[in-house]
């Protein structure tokens, strides 16, 4: 069985990769609006500036071509030739008191200059003006700004500031991404030594590599820890202790038991002796459980080195006097190595041969199978049993639909050893490849040695 992970909601590292982005941007864009404004700010004073440059410089010229022409000849239009072919985005205009166009420059649209502009700047219906008058007010000099010239300069200087947005948009994430990823690799690393924490390991984290603002989370952490472990580990010690205390009482009283059935002779007082004969045994085979249970929540179900299996499977069969009532099915080399410890695994699996035993179909005989991979399953024969059977069947003093005597511990000690190396046991009936029966299989941590 496995155990699924639920992700979060909401993960950190994207808040924050999207919101520094986000920030980054909009400042981005606010400063990108001030330059803006700034710009056309500074755009207006030079494009004025050149508008009346323009006319100043023009001014003299015209004034000395008037002076010039010929005392008799009409006045009319002359246009300033141009030295290159070239786009003008300031043209200008010399007329006379009487609104009469003198000069031009070569480029000029007399449409676009207003027939009585005021002195300085003014605002035509598409350009910006200006108008100087001279010699009385027989020249009149106009200069005038190519319609949108200046919006046009704006908008390109926005666009230059807007753009890298566009590139600086996925970098922006993805940088921000890496650097909060880097950021908050202590926080992963302290999620992992929780997620590590279970019933058999109950160590506290390490709080040296966490930011301040964690840190006091990591402590409250190994806080709740520490009491979670004295708690268990009460538990665990009352419940060795009330075992181990009892066995030898419990033995001694079903010694004498039997001693005083073998003198009894046949009649009521010597079946009243069989009775507490019985119970006699089951309190020394419940004494026995609990002694087990205690040690698969211990914290020593797992070997620091690794062990062979195989013998203490082998040993278990022996001990269960199992021969011609189990069909066995081994690795193909007859070993294999784990990390379980070698006790923990002999009381795993007597408890489900046993459970096999007892509670199957005794006809037909029990298949118990350890596969290279590491997977142990026992399958029992049997009626089929229904899905809410099976999903009591692990809890403490709960049995399945039988009549044989029992404590309703084996599974749950089974469980116990499991969760001690992060593994689970499953269960599933009809059995595997088979039209009844029930299958009880745990996937047991695998070594190099093993692998190999």
């Amino acid at each position: 069985m496995m155990r699924i992970a639920v992700p979060p909601k909401g993960s950190l590292q994207r808040r924050l990769a999207f919101a520094l982005t986000g920030g980054v941007m909009a400042l981005w864009l606010l400063a990108t609006v001030g330059a803006g404004l700034l710009l056309r700010r500074e755009i207006d004073e030079v494009f004025d500036s050149a508008l009346q440059e323009v006319v100043q410089r023009v001014l003299p010229l015209a004034y000395a071509e008037v002076l010039n022409r010929e005392a008799d000849a009409e006045p009319g239009l002359q246009q300033v030739a141009s030295v290159g072919a070239h786009r003008e985005y300031i043209t200008y205009l010399v007329r006379d008191a009487a609104g009469r166009s003198l000069l031009q420059s070569h480029d000029a649209d007399p449409a676009q200059f207003p027939p009585n502009p005021p002195h300085g700047f003014s605002d035509g219906p598409s350009s910006r003006l200006y108008t100087e008058v001279a010699v009385s007010g027989t020249l009149v000099v106009t200069a005038a700004e190519r319609p949108g010239h200046r919006q046009k300069a704006v908008r390109d200087a926005i666009k230059v500031l807007a753009w890298p947005l566009l590139l600086l948009l996925p970098l922006g994430i993805a940088g921000t991404w890496a650097l909060v990823a880097v950021t908050l690799r202590p926080i992963a690393a302290f999620r992992r030594e929780i997620e590590a924490r279970g019933d058999g390991h109950l160590a506290p984290v390490s709080v040296a590599a966490l930011p301040s603002e964690i840190a006091p989370v990591a402590e409250a952490v190994n806080a709740l820890m520490a009491r979670v472990r004295r708690v268990l580990d009460a538990e665990r010690s009352f419940t060795a202790n009330s075992a181990h205390e009892l066995r030898t009482p419990v033995a001694a009283a079903l010694a004498q038991a039997q001693r005083l059935k073998a003198e009894l002779p046949e009649g009521p007082a010597r079946a009243r002796t069989v009775e507490i004969e019985t119970a006699l045994q089951r309190l020394a085979r419940l004494s026995e459980k609990l002694l087990q249970l205690a040690k698969a929540e211990g914290a020593g179900v797992r070997s620091e080195v690794p062990q062979d299996l195989v013998p203490a499977l082998r040993i278990v069969l022996h001990d269960l006097e199992a021969q011609g009532l189990v069909e066995v099915s081994l690795p193909r080399r007859g070993r294999f190595f784990s990390t379980l410890d070698m006790d923990a695994f002999a009381i795993l699996a007597r408890n489900l041969i046993e459970n096999a035993l007892k509670h199957g179909d005794s006809s037909r005989p029990v298949g118990v199978r350890l596969t290279d991979d590491g997977r142990f399953s026992v399958t029992s024969p049997g009626p089929v049993l229904s899905p809410e059977i099976i999903a009591g069947m692990t809890q403490r003093f709960v049995r399945g639909a039988t009549t044989a005597d029992g404590a309703g511990l084996g599974l749950s000690i089974v469980q116990a050893i499991m969760r001690g190396v992060g593994g689970e046991i499953a269960l599933s009936s009809p059995a595997s490849g088979q039209a009844d029966g029930l299958e009880v299989w745990v996937q047991l941590p695998v070594s190099k040695l093993a692998a190999g």
